[in-house]
């Protein structure tokens, strides 16, 4: 095992004081090993050090670090809620040849946060075909698609979600919405309790609910 690899078994080990001890051994004996500038500041990412994190993914980009180095800097960019130079990052990542489902997922994510879901959609389809058992990438293509009025798309993705991830309480309640939207009252009623028995504090299935339930007594 090289020394990279090892510093990413300690990542993945939550050892980062150790990883980083190896990832400063390798770009000490090897400067232009744009790997490790990428790794190293992802160690310094997870401990809380954006700035510095940025240097060394700045450096990883300079080396020709390719698309993780554009992968891990636009990840950092998105926690700082940076989205359109998050954006930026991903898109070069693929162009790079990072074609992943965490990528082109989170590509789809900056366009959303970014009011554009329309221009999402592409992506985060990508991402669910890369990696059809990742919930959230379900849930957010299903939300995606339920915000553009596709409504038999999204309940189709959201009961992906579900089926991975029973415990999801949003996906849970965006499928209530969805029936109710389509007057299938039962249906929503059914999913909606869902959500709220996983999570009791769920107010928008909790105000979603009563307007169903008011709705049906003004009926009676």
């Amino acid at each position: 095992m090289d020394k990279n690899q090892l510093g990413i078994e300690m990542m993945k080990e939550g050892k980062w004081e150790e990883a980083a001890k190896v990832f400063m051994e390798v770009i000490e004996a090897n400067p232009n090993d744009a790997v490790a500038y990428v790794n190293f500041g992802n160690v310094l990412s997870a401990v809380g050090d954006p700035e510095r994190a940025m240097k060394f993914f700045e450096k990883a980009i300079e080396l020709g670090g390719g698309g993780a180095a554009y992968y891990s800097a636009g990840a950092l960019l998105y926690e700082k809620e940076q989205f359109d130079e998050a954006k930026k990052m991903f898109d070069q990542a693929i162009k790079e040849g990072l074609h992943t489902s965490d990528n082109y997922f989170m590509l789809g994510m900056c366009l959303v946060q970014l009011q554009t879901a329309r221009l999402a959609l592409p992506y985060l389809q990508r991402a669910v075909e890369l990696n059809p058992d990742d919930a959230e990438a379900l849930f957010q293509y299903g939300l995606c698609l339920a915000q553009e009025g596709l409504l038999d798309e999204a309940i189709s993705q959201l009961h992906k979600c579900i089926e991975i991830d029973e415990q999801h309480a949003d996906a849970l309640y965006n499928l209530g919405v969805a029936y109710a939207f389509k007057e299938n009252k039962e249906q929503a009623l059914s999913y909606l309790d869902k959500a709220i028995e996983i999570q009791p504090d769920h107010l928008l299935a909790l105000n979603t609910k009563a307007v169903i339930s008011s709705s049906d007594n003004n009926v009676n």
